[in-house]
């Protein structure tokens, strides 16, 4: 359902931005079809795969070396996009390989916390995770330095609740993640709004993002410019839309009407109630994949459903965060919804593994 309202959005969103490109309105609709048609075939061979080859020390090595190997490449060859050198780009195709690393990271980091846990519990927490987190940190760092903060910041998401999952000190947990938000939000925000501002003659699209966020309606002929009119869309929408297709924002005032800020032109032309139905519907789905991993008899399949929850949980908030103006735009595309190949791949990746975990459990309950 979500795909699909997604095909019609990015449609709806994009047909202007076809045309003063001076291609087709429907490019877009076309590209986003195809890439929900292959996201679709791969949830069928997830959902077909034996989930023990995905755990093959030899195949997660390469996986690794290819996860690290193409994000360093982006600093040299990536293509530029919005401030980040995030894509790869072959013919018509792009790919986005921050996206893949999400899916990656998931199995990995379950697979090895399910391989150490007898070491958890003998050598200690930190004797025995040292090496994951310092290649994790390393993947996520080349993500930061790109810069994707967006990317960055929900990689290392998963990472953190996984790492968390593994037997971590829940006092020292909670600790450390309380400590983290009130250092976000009362030290590192401010500063960096402060550096963006002493820095804007720079040029840097990240810093001019932080001084949008704090001040966006005095600089709503510049860097503010998006945020603004995402409150326009918002205003215009009202409770019922003002009818699919009849957005005024998508015609040129808000950019990047079919990604990121696609939640925001969906508000303006259906309205308020269907944008909280989308959140809701995915909600529902995210919940679903918790009690499957809580559910499960295998401490691999609870961590991978943990990761995919985490993933689509923090990705949502950092979209409506940056729609809404309570977060700084960090160019986080929202699940389903938005137009992109990588984005929806991934999510197919993630779902599919998922799903195989669900029907295994019920396998296993039918025949014991």
């Amino acid at each position: 359902m979500l795909s699909l309202l997604g095909i019609v959005m990015v449609y709806s969103a994009s047909a202007d931005i076809g045309n003063q490109n001076g291609g087709s309105p429907t490019s877009y609709l076309v590209k986003q079809s195809l890439y929900v048609i292959m996201g679709l075939i791969i949830v069928g061979f997830m959902l077909a795969m034996n989930l023990e080859k995905l755990r093959h020390p030899t195949l997660l090595r390469w996986l690794s070396y290819l996860a690290i190997g193409s994000l360093a490449a982006l600093l040299l060859v990536g293509k530029t996009v919005n401030g980040a050198a995030g894509w790869f780009h072959f013919g018509p195709i792009s790919i986005q390989p921050a996206e893949f690393v999400k899916f990656y990271l998931i199995i990995w980091m379950a697979n090895t916390i399910t391989n150490r846990q007898d070491d958890l519990a003998t050598e200690g927490w930190w004797t025995t995770m040292w090496q994951p987190i310092v290649t994790s940190a390393l993947i996520v760092g080349l993500i930061f330095i790109q810069p994707d903060l967006g990317g960055a910041a929900i990689n290392a998401s998963i990472i953190v609740v996984l790492l968390f999952a593994s037997g971590f000190n829940w006092k020292w947990a909670t600790g450390i993640m309380s400590a983290g938000l009130l250092a976000i939000v009362v030290v590192i925000i401010p500063l960096l709004v402060k550096l963006s501002e002493t820095r804007m003659a720079q040029g840097s699209y990240q810093l001019q993002r932080m001084v949008a966020f704090k001040n966006p309606f005095i600089h709503s002929q510049g860097v503010g410019q998006q945020l603004v009119n995402s409150y326009y869309a918002l205003s215009n929408g009202g409770i019922f839309g003002v009818g699919w297709g009849n957005s005024i924002q998508k015609t040129g005032y808000l950019p990047e009407p079919n990604t990121d800020f696609i939640m925001a032109i969906l508000a303006e032309e259906l309205g308020l109630l269907v944008a909280l139905g989308v959140i809701a519907l995915l909600f529902l789905m995210i919940t679903r994949i918790v009690l499957v991993g809580v559910r499960s008899n295998s401490t691999y399949y609870a961590l991978v459903c943990y990761g995919a929850a985490t993933y689509l949980t923090v990705q949502t908030f950092f979209n409506i965060g940056g729609v809404l103006g309570l977060l700084p735009i960090t160019g986080v595309t929202f699940p389903f919804i938005s137009y992109g190949g990588s984005s929806t791949w991934t999510l197919a990746l993630v779902l599919g593994i998922v799903l195989n975990i669900s029907a295994r459990q019920k396998h296993y309950r039918a025949t014991h």
